[in-house]
Formats: structure tokens, sequence, C-alpha cells
């Protein structure tokens, strides 16, 4: 007996011991689950818990305003209006159709548009509409439906309606700038959105005491003030349009330069758009701003800048005169002037702009080659085309879809290379911008300084704070002094040939110009034997030049040479307008 109770109690004893052990085991277990559980997947488990509560929005910032001078006051041109987005969000939506029905009766609409984006999954922010007014804000959050909320969002207005669109651009309905100045400042318009992650109760209200709670405060765009005159633009405006309508054309562009600085007083396009209303624009093309995205063949515009680099060059002075035989075979083609210029005779250097010969401004491109078409005199040009007067390239104006324009390489290229050349001393086959062209114009005539053509006087801070923007000097010694004042010269002597429909008084202001008038090239090589673009090129002052206009009128239909027809009388009127409106300084 004694040894069977002794193995009962060993027996026993062994029992107990496993049972130790597997209770050891199992608490093991549990607390390495444990552990794993709430310690290595912390942050997993609380991701997941806080999936269905946590909601994270974007607090837009306010777009920046846009401001122009009118007068010795500074305006606002485009405004910011408070409207509000309404959207969704599914997971706390339990009746989908009935929310649906909800919204369309509130705000208008179909309830069919709006279920499927109540419906959406993966998602916890459901754009439903935009553009909500106060009225329909507050009927939705009369609703008291838990998943529908809205959130303010400013839109673009604009005070001066119509006026300098393709200037300004627009803002599309994602916020985004397109066009003009809101594309090419989108960014410092737009300024820095905050943002806020928000634990929320089983409606979707945010527990503001919560701890998860984290919002970052939105910085506001910058304020852009231009350079624009309000009531110059309006002029510029009116008096283009009719030069347009006048010359039966298809529309046309103009711009008004300070000389001296680079600003930009007034630039317009017509036909234009009201951006308020950009949605409703057919044709997309009117939202470009032709006077710096779209380059053409300039034509004899063009010939002021040719003499000013043969007389910089020294190969010619503002006193030469020579034969010009009226005709130049180049390549088996025939260079020739208009009929109005007469036949072969003795010509001097202001005869080349004043009767804008052809031969002539090929006669500047010889002696810049000793007296040949040849690679000296082409390499020479395409330097002061590319170095001088910066064509080829973007001037960097705060303009979207900017053009760079088109100079051809001074290498002969086995296709008639010094016929190229030969035609762009008279602005046919290269291109550039009425931009370009106007600041390589005041570069020449305000004594030699490459300004680059700008559209911001300052930039306002998100503090208020107003910052100067200066002027951009992008080269100098364009043309000496000397050559400033030459040019200059012959440009007067041309206007003063010419007839305008109001004289102007040089004796008292200084007004100089040139006509263009350029054919029209075809899509697959060659010109349009009746389609001309016309265009001029001039500047008003008084000692010195204060003012460069250009103007494009495209395809006039007028009758007689578009540059002198359709162009010449649209510069006339701004010419005047500035004089008689704009201050400006005349002679001392």
């Amino acid at each position: 007996m004694l040894k069977t109770n002794t193995d009962n109690v060993v027996a026993a004893i062994k029992r107990v011991r496993l049972w130790y052990v597997a209770l050891f085991v199992i608490f093991g277990l549990f607390g390495v689950r444990l552990f794993y559980l709430q310690v290595i997947r912390h942050n997993h488990y609380k991701a997941a818990a806080l999936s269905g509560q946590l909601k994270q929005y974007e607090v837009p910032a306010r777009r920046g305003m846009i401001y122009a001078k009118e007068g010795d006051v500074t305006v606002p041109i485009v405004l910011n209006q408070k409207l509000y987005t309404l959207y969704a969000d599914p997971g706390y939506i339990k009746d989908a159709d009935k929310a649906a029905a909800q919204v369309a009766q509130a705000v208008g609409g179909q309830a069919s548009d709006y279920l499927p984006l109540i419906k959406a999954e993966d998602t916890r922010y459901s754009v439903l509409k935009k553009r909500l007014t106060e009225t329909q804000k507050n009927k939705i959050a009369k609703l008291q439906q838990p998943g529908l909320g809205t959130v303010e969002q400013d839109y673009r207005t604009y005070p001066q309606g119509t006026l300098a669109a393709q200037l300004l651009g627009f803002v599309n309905e994602d916020g985004q700038g397109k066009y003009g100045l809101e594309q090419a400042l989108n960014e410092e318009l737009t300024g820095v959105p905050g943002e806020l992650k928000a634990v929320t109760d089983s409606r979707g209200v945010p527990l503001a005491a919560n701890s998860d709670n984290i919002e970052r405060a939105p910085v506001n765009g910058k304020g852009i003030v231009l350079t624009v005159d309000v009531a110059m633009q309006q002029q510029l405006e009116a008096i283009l349009k009719k030069g347009v309508e006048n010359a039966k054309s298809e529309g046309g562009s103009a711009l008004i330069m300070d000389a001296n600085t680079g600003a930009i007083k007034a630039m317009a396009n017509y036909p234009t758009y009201d951006p308020s209303n950009f949605g409703s624009v057919q044709d997309g093309s009117v939202f470009n701003n032709a006077a710096v995205s779209e380059p053409l063949e300039v034509g004899s515009v063009m010939k002021p800048l040719t003499a000013a680099a043969a007389l910089n060059q020294g190969v010619v002075s503002a006193n030469t005169c020579y034969y010009d035989p009226a005709k130049y075979k180049v390549d088996e083609f025939t260079i020739t002037n208009i009929e109005e210029d007469g036949p072969a005779g003795n010509r001097c250097i202001k005869d080349i702009l004043n009767l804008s010969l052809n031969t002539g401004a090929t006669w500047l491109l010889m002696q810049m080659g000793d007296g040949q078409l040849n690679s000296k005199g082409r390499t020479a040009w395409h330097s002061y085309m590319t170095e001088h007067y910066l064509f080829g390239q973007t001037t960097g104006i705060e303009q979207g879809y900017e053009a760079t324009g088109y100079v051809p390489d001074a290498e002969d290229n086995g296709a008639g290379i010094n016929l190229t050349y030969a035609n762009t001393t008279f602005g046919q086959a290269m291109t550039a911008t009425p931009l370009q062209l106007g600041a390589a114009l005041a570069a020449v005539v305000n004594g030699g300084t490459y300004y680059q053509p700008h559209l911001v006087a300052a930039k306002i801070d998100a503090s208020g704070k107003q910052i100067e923007q200066k002027p951009i000097i992008k080269k100098t010694d364009v043309v000496s002094a000397q050559v400033s004042q030459q040019i200059i010269s012959m440009m007067q002597y041309t206007v003063d040939n010419h007839s305008f429909s109001k004289k102007f008084d040089q004796s008292r202001y200084s007004v100089g110009g040139k006509t263009g008038t350029a054919q029209i090239a075809k899509p697959n090589g060659g010109y349009y034997e009746d389609e001309f673009n016309g265009t001029y090129v001039g500047f008003v002052g008084g000692d010195k030049p204060q003012y460069v206009i250009v103007v494009k009128i495209s395809k006039a239909k007028n009758g007689g040479y578009a540059g002198t027809a359709a162009a010449q009388p649209v510069f006339g009127n701004l010419a005047h307008m500035l004089l008689n409106n704009f201050n400006v300084t005349p002679r001392n």
C-alpha cells in the first residue's frame, strides 16, 4: 500500500506541474500577443480605429487680388467672391436616395445626378456641386443630414467686365489659373492651403477637444499691382476695336509700353471675351493673348531695326546715299519694291524707311558683308536679331503661353540661305510677337537699353506689405546713343511724310513710326497672294521717346496696303490719345 500511495502522490505532483507549465505557456502566449498588438502593431490598429472617424479637410487659401492704376489711385480689377462647395462623406450617409432627393430640392438639379456621387466608394470627400450661394448653403445646413457639408471657396469676379481679359486670364473650376497673368503667377496668387484633420462623432461633427485634431492655417496668395493704366487700357481697347472693324479684319492686337522701363501700360486683343463667363466661349483661341503668344512675320516694321544694326556696326552712316536698282536677283528669286516707290535711282538711308524699300534693306545686309550677301553679313545680322534685339526667345513677361518666335540660323543650309536672310531684313522668313517687336524698338530708341517687358509693378504679401518690382535690364548697348538718335530722326521723318487723319506737332512732341505689310505664310510653304497682316511700330514723347506703340491688324480687307490702310490709323489714334490724355512730356 505504501508503494501505491507514494506513486499516486508523485503522479499528482507531475500533473500539477504540467498544469502550471501549460498555464504559463498560455499566459505567455497571451502576453506575447498583447505585446504584438499593443506595441508592435499599435499604429496600425490606431489608424484602423480612426479610419471611420478621422476626416481630413483642405482649408483653401484666399487667392490674391489683382489691382491696376487709375490715375493716382490703385483700384481692384480682379476680386474674390465667396461661394461654397457642397460635398458628401458617403460613409455617414445611410439613405443615399433620400439624401440625393434632399440635395436636389435644396440646390437644384436632378437627384439622379447626385446619387452616384453620394454612393461613391473609397472616398471621404465627394464633391456634389460648386458655386453655391449663401442661401443654398443655409438650406443644406438646415437638412442636418450627417455626411453632407459645405466648404467656403473663393471664385474670381471682374468688376471691369471684359477689360484686359486676355492679359488677365481666368481661374477654372478647379482653382487653377489659365492663360494670361493668372496662369503665369498661379503659384504666387494661389498661396498655400491649410489642413484640418479632425476626429468626428457618429454624425461626422469634429470633436474640437480631441488631441488627435491637427490644424495648419492657410497662407493667402499674394496680391498683384499691375503696371497697366485702367483709363489707357479702356481707350486702347476702344480704338483697337474700331480699327479692326474699319479694316474688315479678323482681329488685331495693340500694346503701349513705357520705352524707358519696359512697363506695359496697356495691351489688348480683339475679339475678346468675358472672363466671368469663360465657360460659354466657343472658340478657345480667343483666350490667348495674341500680342505675346502668336508670332508672325512682322513685315517692314523690321527696317528701322535693320538700319540700326548697320549704323551701329559702322558699315553705313546716317548720311550715306547709294544707288538703288529697284530689284535684286538672289538665289534665282527677285526682290522688288512696291510700285509707289518708283524706279531705280539714288537713295539715302532715311528713304529705306520712308519709302519702305525692300531692296534698301537688302543693300544694308550686303554692307554688313562688305558689299555682298555672304556668311559674314548673315552672321552679323543674326547676332543683332538674337543677341541685341533678343528675338527667338521669350521676354519673360508675366503671361501664360508666351511664344519665342523664330530666327533662321545663319549657316548655309543649301536652301537659298542668302534669300532667306535678305527677306528677314524686311520682316519675312522670321517671326516675332508684337511684344518682342515693341521691346526691341524701345531698346533702339531709348538709347540702347533692353528692359524686360513686365506687367507687375508691385506684389502684396500676406501681411499686406507692398513690395515694389524694379525694372529688369536684360541688355545694355543694344545700339549706341548716337544711333538711337539717328533712328528717332528717321522715324520722325517717316511720320511727317505719311498721311494721318490729324497731323502731329513735331516742334512740340516727338512722334515716329514705320508701317509693315506682310504676306501670310501658307502651312505647307509659300505665301497667300491675297492675305496680309498690317503692322505699325512707333513712339511718342518729347525730348526722348516716352511710349512705344505696336499695332497688328490681321487679314485686313479694306483695300490698300494693310500696314498703311489698317494699322497706321490705329497708331495715329493711339498716339493722339496719349498726347491728349496722358501727360506726355513735351520738348524742352
